[in-house]
């Protein structure tokens, strides 16, 4: 039952994941959840079966760095182009 949840979860985050483009600030809370709901996928395995809980501290190490990545590049993106649409960035160059 509560694995289900934790898939419910994730095909969620996917969807918005996959239907929000415009936005890169929606684009990043959509892969925080995803990596949420990854995080409670993992607690619930890890608890199933008795191992450690060290990985699950690397986990959170790893996703961390990886949302303050992208809050440095939303950062960077408002201060050159003045919002965060994707759809006003140009190929040639910021």
């Amino acid at each position: 039952m509560i694995g289900l949840c934790a898939f419910i979860m994730f095909l969620s985050g996917m969807f918005v994941f996959c239907s929000m483009r415009k936005h890169l600030l929606l684009t990043l809370l959509s892969l925080e959840f995803l990596a949420l709901s990854l995080y409670f996928y993992l607690f619930i395995y890890l608890c199933c079966y008795g191992m450690s809980y060290y990985f699950i501290l690397v986990f959170l190490t790893f996703i961390v760095c990886e949302g303050a990545l992208g809050l440095g590049i939303l950062v960077c993106l408002i201060r050159s182009q003045g919002s965060d649409n994707i759809s006003s960035l140009s190929i040639l160059g910021w």
